[in-house]
């Protein structure tokens, strides 16, 4: 078996007051998912548990973002999570505070038998 690539969902998501890059992050991953439906699993008879999704989540501040919290999101199938440098820090016209936007790209992909035929 081999991880084959089917999908590949991209979103962004803010934290307009709290300055919460987990709450970013969250609003990214669902504006990747909750825009699709998606019907992969079932063309290929393979249950929706088998999806592997692979999660890159872009935010300024990777440390500051609970992981855990955004596997949660997740209705089904077998996410991993990394987050990496990115997205923006917006300063607010009045200086007392930033915006917070995370970018995600979701990659959805299942183990399965290459034809090399």
């Amino acid at each position: 078996m081999a991880k084959t690539r089917m999908v590949t969902q991209f979103g962004m998501g803010t934290s307009i007051r709290s300055q919460d890059y987990t709450q970013a992050a969250a609003r990214a991953i669902r504006d990747a998912l909750w825009h699709n439906s998606l019907n992969v699993a079932t063309a290929f008879d393979f249950p929706r548990e088998a999806m592997l999704i692979d999660v890159e989540i872009g935010v300024q501040k990777p440390e500051a973002v609970d992981t855990a919290a955004l596997l949660a999101i997740f209705p089904y199938g077998q996410p991993t999570i990394r987050v990496v440098p990115g997205g923006l820090d917006v300063t607010k016209p009045d200086g007392t505070g930033l915006t917070v936007i995370a970018n995600a790209a979701l990659v959805v992909s299942f183990d399965m038998e290459r034809n090399h035929g």
